[in-house]
């Protein structure tokens, strides 16, 4: 880009509040006006909204960190809604956090459920950062679990003793546009209790499926 024409833009945006300046150092940074921008946004997605009380009730009922991610391409998901449990754990993840779609339970139901190419997929599953990588092929079995099941499970790789459970939400195409998951404690989370969370959150995320059909 031209300098002139970047520094014009720059300006602009300094001039909106989506950037602010430091005078003595010439440094730019994010400005406040950028919050009044995402608080927009937000209100004009209805799924935050509707996926709030449902996380809710997930995360008191089991005492896990549950959110809602919006998956937006191939390289981009953001967390849209989010519900804290009141117990000493917290997953660090805040709405607006963006995270590669392919990492953790929700990148195995990306990869099920998306129509990219295969050699697309494991290219940007090499470089995705785990606590403890699986393999590949160990990888790719997840996820055609996944697919059979609909909801996928990610135990000490994405986070070393975290275990997280997540679930599909599609839209009126067939397309996966958002996932629901829980996070809690991999020693709090034995088979029995993973078993009937996946079901609560395969029950609410064909609830928002159906919504978006309406």
């Amino acid at each position: 880009m031209v300098t002139s024409t970047c520094l014009h833009i720059v300006r602009v945006l300094v001039d909106e509040g989506l950037l602010r300046v430091d005078e003595s150092t010439k440094r730019y940074s994010l400005g406040s006006g950028l919050l009044s921008l995402a608080r927009s946004a937000m209100q004009t997605n209805p799924f935050p909204a509707i996926a709030q009380p449902l996380l809710d009730q997930i995360a008191d009922r089991w005492r896990v960190t549950t959110m809602a991610a919006e998956i937006q391409d191939i390289d981009h998901m953001v967390v849209v809604a989010l519900s804290r449990p009141k117990v000493p754990f917290r997953l660090h993840v805040d709405v607006g956090s963006r995270f590669p779609p392919l990492i953790s339970a929700t990148g195995r139901l990306v990869a099920a459920f998306s129509q990219y190419p295969r050699v697309e997929i494991e290219k940007r599953f090499r470089s995705l950062k785990w606590d403890t990588p699986p393999r590949f092929e160990e990888w790719k079995s997840d996820v055609e679990l996944a697919r059979s099941r609909r909801f996928s499970i990610d135990s000490n790789h994405y986070i070393a003793g975290v275990t997280l459970v997540a679930a599909p939400v599609f839209d009126s195409k067939g397309r996966m546009t958002h996932s629901l998951t829980a996070a809690g404690l991999a020693d709090q989370m034995n088979d029995k209790v993973v078993k009937s969370l996946s079901k609560d959150l395969l029950r609410d995320a064909d609830e928002l499926t159906k919504l978006s059909l309406a």
